[in-house]
Formats: C-alpha cells, structure tokens, sequence
C-alpha cells in the first residue's frame, strides 16, 4: 500500500510542507512526499478533452503526476490558508483530478485522504475547502489536522509597521515582531501528535477495507 503526500505551499519546508511529513511518517506503508512549490500547474479550462480517456491534455507538471495519483492508495494533501480559503496552486492541482472521473465513476472511487490545514490567521480554512472538493472524485475524508503557520507578514520586512497584515490582525498594530510571536511548528507539539495519530489512523483505513 502506498501514501502519497502532497504539500500545495509554494514555500518549501514550511508548516505545511513539515506537517505532510509528519502524517506520512507514522505509517509503515511505502509513502512518497511531492511539493508542488516551483510547479506548474495550471487551472482546469473546461476543454473536456479527458473525456474519451480520462487523460488531462494541458500540457505541464501535471502530466507527469498522473501516474503517481492513480498508483497512490491514499493521500495526504496539504495547503496553506490564503485570504480565508485554498490557496490557488492547491486547488488547481485538485481542479485536474477532473479528468479522472468521467463516465463509469472515478478512477480515485474509494481512496482514503487525510488532510493538512495551515494558516497565520484561520488555518481550518483551506482544510475545509479540500474536503468540499474530495467527494467529486469520490476520495474518502478519514481525518484533518490543522495548525499555525508563519504568515509572510512576519518576514516581509513591514511586518511591525503594517495596519493590514496578519501581524496587526493577530497582535494589533504596532507589535514588536520576536521568536516567540512567530508562529512555528516546532511549538505545537499537540498538532505534531495529532498528525501522527491522524497517520496511523490513514494507515488502519487503508488495512481494514483496501481501496479498489
């Protein structure tokens, strides 16, 4: 059995990206991680071309993901909140698993997904909307883990002087930006457990009724 991981932050080794890692590695199934940062990978156009095969014919990084969705017997997709919802890279790659489900059901029917939320104001949003988009590929919710992530506020370099960033909306204007306002996944340990735990619970769901 195999568990793909999927982190949709264009920044590389951040909390989304370190939570994935943290799901996939309580399991002892064969798991393969794929960031999607520096991908290209764009919306779906409607062109309806997939319908006859069930193969996307927009030609970028998708192509070559198709292969490793369909082999995967579940997943762990993961994105970062992005003005209170998905953030686009994560919901274009999902928009593409469209060309899997046409005529007799979907190609992914009965699949299991665990799902990583992150965010610097709201992280349960972009969990949210993953899970509103798994059931038209008939995919399996067993399970979200969500947790606080470094908003790009805190690193921009106007962090402290900004009215509008996630900095003021957090602490109120003004705040003095320090190692302990950051948000950092290292001190959420609680959110580190719960991710291995919703690991070890994909793991038993894939065990217990394998997918098709």
């Amino acid at each position: 059995m195999k568990i793909l991981g999927i982190s949709g932050s264009p920044r590389r080794g951040k909390t989304t990206e370190r939570l994935v890692k943290e799901v996939l590695s309580a399991t002892s199934c064969e798991t393969e991680f794929i960031s999607l940062a520096g991908k290209k990978i764009a919306p779906c156009n409607a062109c309806l071309a997939c319908v006859p095969d069930n193969i996307c014919k927009v030609k970028d990084d998708m192509s070559w993901l198709r292969e490793k969705i369909l082999e995967a017997d579940a997943y762990v997709f993961g994105a970062p909140n992005y003005f209170s919802t998905l953030n686009s890279l994560t919901h274009s790659f999902l928009e593409r698993l469209c060309q899997f489900r046409h005529r007799s059901g979907t190609a992914l029917a009965g699949k299991y997904a665990a799902i990583v939320s992150t965010g610097g104001i709201d992280p349960s949003s972009p969990g949210k909307a993953i899970e509103s988009m798994l059931p038209y590929f008939q995919i399996r919710h067993i399970g979200t883990v969500s947790a606080l992530g470094t908003a790009s506020c805190f690193t921009c370099g106007h962090g402290e002087n900004c009215t509008v960033g996630a900095v003021a909306l957090l602490f109120g204007a003004g705040h003095k930006i320090d190692k302990d306002s950051i948000p950092d996944l290292s001190r959420q340990p609680q959110k580190i457990e719960e991710a291995r735990l919703l690991g070890k619970k994909l793991e038993a769901c894939m065990t217990a009724s394998p997918s098709a």
